[in-house]
């Protein structure tokens, strides 16, 4: 009887019945419950694929604001993104409703190596146990004390050493800030900082800097989406998993020597304090070395990344704007001289030049969806249900460049952050995020954006090549950086 009904189907008859039956599948597993938020029209398999501009996800996603409105949905292959703008909807999921929106969603491409472990993938106890004990570390070895404010000032020293040598020729300052900024981190996990010439240190903050860029490529954005066909395909996010690979196999190493000559009774620095965790053979715990291992990479990349491309923003705006950066060293000049080392006691005293800095962080816009969130449980939103599970984009940019509060939100004016001539902040300004989830390195971040700055304009004046127009266009990819530039350091 079979093989009677098999012969007697046409393949034309079987293609039609299999893509149905495809079709009302996809139907099926893209069904979302009622009262969800609006999207536009989703074909089937790629969603709203169609829709992607892959060089420019905030021109997409203000494309979906006016359509949808400040709560809207999309779905891209596998994966549905719920989009949050305006201040009090983004309120209302980050702090209002924070609890609910506490978790991290499954990303494809980083479950490869964290599998939902360290400080930034991790949920639950898990996460709880690993935040809590790094905060209180980290304060331990200086974070809010006056022995980080000395780790970043002698830093700066270095830093400007290394300007110097350069002696006013154009150059590229990337990986010089990169290396400075992530070896304050650094102090704090290995307990000691790389020159800047360290062949293995470098090779590091290549490979970090390749892995940031790469997540912006084609391939990069696409893989969340359709990870079990990406997988099997060459691309950019193959090149993201072999450096993960790398950079992982340089934590371990370091993790390694470090139990060669630990002391249980001393703690050099995080990697120490956190094999002393481990020892305490607590089953029920969470201190494993694989933990260790995610939440180390996990501190290299955000006290890493983020301050090192705000400062690369910081100098082109200075350049750009060349009043702006004379009216900054008049301060500097005024308030602590070009002989004593700026300190963050002088921050209260420079109200424009705290205002630059802010301004450089609302116009680079480094991370205009923040980092992603996860419904932890069935919540409504602005009217909307938002199912347990949903993937939950802020949209910061909505903040930064809110027409309704900033005088000229597209141009960089340090005036946004001044009234009568004193420093004011402003509540739409969450470049480091809020609530429960918000960045644990807020602090050691501020300090160091502020006391490298200052230190380098008290030193320097920054000026394009000759014949050199800058573009202010960003470099698509974890966080959104200046294209490469070179730049004069011209000393004062």
């Amino acid at each position: 009887m079979l093989r009677f009904l098999w012969d007697s189907i046409s393949f034309q008859m079987l293609l039609i019945f299999l893509t149905v039956f495809l079709l009302v599948a996809d139907y099926l597993k893209r069904r979302k419950p009622k009262n969800y938020p609006p999207s536009p029209l989703a074909l089937p398999f790629i969603g709203h694929l169609y829709l992607m501009d892959f060089r420019d996800p905030i021109k997409t996603m203000w494309k979906l604001v006016e359509k949808c409105g400040d709560i809207c949905s999309t779905q891209v292959g596998n994966l549905s993104f719920v989009f949050i703008s305006g201040q009090q909807l983004i309120k209302e999921v980050l702090v209002n409703q924070g609890e609910n929106f506490i978790d991290r969603p499954d990303m494809p491409l980083e479950q490869n190596f964290f599998s939902n472990k360290g400080l930034v993938n991790s949920n639950g106890l898990l996460w709880k146990q690993q935040r809590r004990f790094t905060l209180s570390t980290l304060r331990n070895f200086g974070l809010g004390k006056r022995s980080l404010e000395e780790r970043i000032q002698e830093e700066c020293q270095c830093l400007v050493d290394a300007f110097a040598e350069e002696q006013g020729n154009p150059f590229n300052p990337h990986f010089q800030l990169t290396n400075a900024v992530s070896n304050i981190i650094c102090s704090i996990i290995f307990g000691n900082r790389f020159e800047y010439h360290d062949e293995e240190f470098q090779t590091l903050l290549h490979l970090m800097e390749d892995t940031v860029r790469l997540h912006g490529t084609v391939a990069g954005q696409l893989y969340p989406s359709f990870p079990t066909v990406m997988k099997f395909l060459p691309g950019s996010h193959q090149t993201i998993l072999k450096n993960w690979k790398v950079m992982r196999s340089f934590v371990v190493e370091k993790i390694d020597r470090h139990k060669e000559d630990w002391n249980p009774s001393e703690s050099r620095d995080y990697i120490d304090s956190y094999l002393q965790e481990m020892a305490k053979g607590d089953s029920s715990n969470s201190f494993q070395e694989e933990n260790l291992v995610a939440c180390v990479l996990d501190l290299l990349f955000a006290g890493t990344e983020t301050t090192a491309t705000t400062l690369r923003w910081a100098l082109l705006y200075m350049a750009i704007h060349p009043e702006i950066q004379a009216r900054v060293q008049a301060e500097i000049d005024l308030v602590m001289g070009q002989v004593r080392q700026p300190a963050l006691e002088n921050r209260d005293k420079m109200p424009y030049t705290n205002a630059v800095i802010h301004e450089v962080q609302r116009m680079g816009n480094i991370i205009p969806f923040n980092v992603p969130r996860a419904a932890a449980r069935d919540t409504v939103v602005g009217g909307y249900t938002i199912p347990k599970g949903t993937f939950m984009m802020t949209n910061l940019s909505s903040l930064m460049f809110d027409e309704n509060e900033w005088e000229t939100p597209h141009s960089f004016n340090p005036g946004h952050f001044l009234k009568d001539g004193q420093f004011q902040r402003k509540e739409l300004f969450i470049p480091f995020s809020v609530g429960k989830r918000a960045c644990l390195g807020e602090v050691m971040a501020r300090s160091e954006l502020f006391l490298f700055f200052t230190a380098l304009l008290q030193k320097f004046t920054f000026q394009p090549p000759p014949d050199t127009t800058y573009s202010l266009k960003p470099k698509l990819g974890m966080t959104m950086a200046p294209e490469p530039y070179k730049i004069c350091a011209v000393p004062r």
